[in-house]
């Protein structure tokens, strides 16, 4: 794509759970891209994708949909499919590949690209095309238990490329809602900007200042952890639905009784995985275990090979939101002849998402209070007027809690990258 210096600039704020892009024309206008699928208008785009086969002319076709076309075809009942969602989640992780798809192999560069083509389609054509600027938001901390920053950019810079991007501007998520806040300053302020979405949630802290007339932003600091709604998801699934599915049973390898390995149930509760549980081949070891009750396992064998992870999200999404206002929902889950169902208190998803966050801020706090007095013995040894005073410890407990809790009571929400952010940008702040 060659930019053009008149052309309106156009902001990807590509989300965990869904997409929004915003576009800001050289007249002043702002707007989100708007989607009609079936009659019904969408401003958000849920990042999933939906792959299957259909048969024309005699031969198979392989297909693929995303966002709310991707969800309609799959509640048709298309029979041979692959429903793929939260595939943000491995853009870091040098252990995810490629994953096989109706014979051919998909890396994250080939589903991103066949996400925002799709896109681009159901929208009736590129936004980006003859755009003057193209900005694509970024987590501050991409998910995952050790992810690689580096290994991220360079997947996003290749599949953007294939869809004909060459100077696209990478900037934190988190930063789109400081510069829509700061619309309604008439002081200087200092703003933290929490961005609570599926995969991350991103913290920036930016100084304004009334420059001329004008606010002028300053960044001051930027963090981010891997705590956010589909890590409440996992509690939920692992909680309430795998014990239906054979996690606390048991099988018999070379004459001993041994509990059930853990692995099947982790991939299981997280969304990415489960997507990829078809083809990685854990159904096949799943099969071969020798349970003491079997009927678990041909459930959970049954929801992977049936596709039925959306189904479950739904279920799942729905339990999250009734806790969010009441003190106790009824989690159920009825397709394909299971019938998963358990009540929910608000009292028990607190204590989960409190836990989940605490574990967070023992490792942050242990590894800044380690750099501290790290810090501290090289000052007293250089002091010649005697040891230093240490600073007091900071602890990130009651932030990482609400950010917790934040997340379970707003999964799914939008990560605010607003058209006035992308005008900001224009006018040459950064």
């Amino acid at each position: 794509m060659t930019a053009s210096s008149t052309g309106p600039t156009v902001g990807i704020d590509f989300g965990t759970t869904n997409t929004v892009i915003a576009i800001a024309h050289p007249d002043g206008r702002t707007e989100s891209l708007k989607f009609d699928c079936g009659g019904e208008l969408f401003r958000v785009y849920m990042s999933a994708l939906l792959f299957w086969e259909e048969r024309r002319d005699g031969a198979l076709q392989s297909r693929v949909e995303s966002g709310p076309w991707a969800i309609e075809q799959f509640l048709e009942g298309t029979d041979t499919h692959r429903f793929i969602q939260s595939f943000k989640t491995f853009a870091a992780s040098r252990s995810f590949k490629d994953t096989r798809i109706f014979r051919k192999r998909f890396e994250f560069e080939d589903l991103l690209a066949a996400f925002f083509r799709t896109l681009w389609r159901n929208a009736g054509a590129s936004p980006v095309d003859g755009a003057g600027r193209v900005v694509i938001g970024r987590p501050v901390r991409f998910a995952g238990g050790n992810p690689d920053d580096a290994l991220a950019t360079a997947r996003y810079r290749a599949a953007f490329e294939r869809l004909g991007l060459r100077d696209e501007v990478y900037v934190y998520e988190p930063v789109g809602a400081a510069f829509f806040f700061a619309q309604r300053l008439r002081q200087d302020a200092v703003v933290l900007v929490a961005d609570f979405g599926g995969g991350t949630s991103d913290f920036s802290i930016v100084r304004f200042a009334n420059v001329a007339g004008r606010m002028s932003p300053r960044p001051l600091g930027h963090a981010g952890i891997g705590i956010a709604g589909d890590a409440f998801d996992y509690r939920i699934i692992d909680e309430v639905v795998s014990p239906q599915l054979g996690k606390c049973g048991e099988y018999e390898s070379f004459g001993k009784i041994l509990p059930m390995p853990k692995s099947f149930f982790a991939n299981f509760a997280r969304w990415n995985q489960l997507a990829m549980m078809k083809t990685s081949g854990e159904l096949r070891e799943l099969g071969k275990l020798l349970a003491a009750d079997p009927e678990p396992l041909h459930r959970f064998i049954a929801i992977v090979e049936n596709d039925l992870g959306f189904l479950l999200y739904r279920a799942v999404s729905r339990a999250k939101e009734e806790l969010s206002t009441q003190d106790r929902t009824e989690f159920r889950f009825q397709h394909a002849g299971i019938d998963i169902g358990r009540s929910i208190r608000r009292a028990d998803s607190d204590c989960a998402i409190n836990s989940c966050g605490r574990r967070r801020c023992r490792t942050s706090t242990t590894k800044a209070s380690r750099s501290r007095r790290k810090r501290n013995a090289r000052r007293e040894s250089k002091d010649s007027g005697g040891p230093t005073t240490a600073t007091p410890p900071v602890t990130l407990c009651a932030k990482a809690r609400s950010c917790a809790a934040g997340s379970f009571r707003n999964h799914g929400g939008i990560t605010p990258v607003k058209a006035a952010y992308i005008n900001e940008l224009r006018n040459g702040v950064k």
